[in-house]
């Protein structure tokens, strides 16, 4: 990892019009993810991370913001310019066989990148199928199955290889083991980290599950309703949360220290998500945070020492 940044993204917003108003779905998201790294985005369903994850790509456009890709403005860029620019960039999605066509082989769904981005045809791109499916454990002699033909966490290596056909520089894994059993997620989280250290590889690792995501990122932003409310080292967020949000989410992920998890206080949130649609006014967590005031107003992120960001106004500094 190092600290030069390969996306910056500024005031990024994604609002979708619906017949009952505007969903603000991603509402002033500002993020840097350096080169080499994996940048962890975790929160509750529905508070956006897989929008912001898609709207990196522009598979949905931003409605307002920029996302800088190696200096690169992305976001409005179309045809060939678009093609160029998402050859560097690809995506792992959660459920693996949807993301398959089940009437493709493996070898052709690998090699159709190949194709788009006239990288390889006939022969080489046989050979380079075949490489791929060895760099993610599979056997090069798989490539004439079908996707029905492997389990979950075969497909989701088919994924992987496919993400990785066009020499990509940067992955997003939407929850991109939230459909494997637990034994198979460490296989796949072990499997990214062995590709990123090998390949030069930049992640945004996108989970609801903060002890997965603490396994694999070097930083973590917490996202709530549409905005990023902490953001720091990993091993920080873990040791001292400072919004009250992530530190309800910390006392809620099961420890495997019995005596340690009985001495702990669980923070319980109340009521559910609030709709995008019509947000709290102010802080967008006051409905449901134990510290909230009635004067409670709109906070930004602020750094508290040593690139510790956090959006609350009764951090203990």
């Amino acid at each position: 990892m190092t600290d030069q940044p390969l996306l910056i993204v500024e005031n990024l917003q994604v609002h979708f019009p619906t017949k009952q108003g505007i969903i603000k779905a991603v509402d002033g998201v500002n993020i840097t993810i350096n080169k080499g790294e994996t940048l962890g985005l975790v929160g509750e369903s529905g508070c956006g991370k897989s929008t912001i994850g898609r709207a990196l790509l522009n598979l949905n456009p931003p409605t307002a913001g920029r996302v800088l890709f190696d200096g690169e403005a992305i976001n409005g860029l179309k045809g060939k310019a678009m093609q160029r620019a998402r050859k560097r960039m690809q995506m792992i999605f959660q459920d693996p066989f949807a993301s398959l066509n089940p009437r493709m082989t493996i070898g052709d769904t690998i090699g159709e990148p190949l194709l788009i981005h006239g990288l390889a045809k006939g022969k080489a791109r046989q050979e380079r199928v075949a490489e791929l499916l060895d760099l993610v454990g599979l056997n090069p002699d798989f490539a004439g199955r079908y996707p029905h033909q492997f389990s979950g966490g075969q497909q989701q290596r088919v994924g992987i290889a496919r993400a990785l056909a066009a020499d990509p520089e940067f992955i997003v894994c939407d929850e991109a083991i939230a459909s494997l059993d637990v034994s198979i997620q460490a296989q796949i989280i072990n499997l990214l980290q062995d590709l990123q250290k090998q390949l030069g590889l930049t992640y945004l690792f996108i989970s609801h599950d903060l002890s997965v995501v603490q396994h694999i990122s070097d930083r973590i932003a917490v996202m709530y309703l549409g905005k990023i409310i902490e953001l720091t080292h990993c091993n920080k967020i873990y040791k001292q949360p400072l919004h009250p949000y992530t530190q309800a989410l910390l006392s809620a992920v099961p420890i495997p220290d019995p005596e340690a998890d009985k001495q702990r206080q669980q923070i319980i949130l109340h009521g559910e998500l609030p709709s995008p649609l019509n947000p709290p006014e102010g802080c967008r967590f006051r409905d449901r945070c134990y510290k909230a005031a009635p004067l409670c107003r709109e906070p930004l992120l602020e750094d508290f020492g040593e690139q510790h960001w956090a959006a609350c106004h009764y951090v203990e500094k």
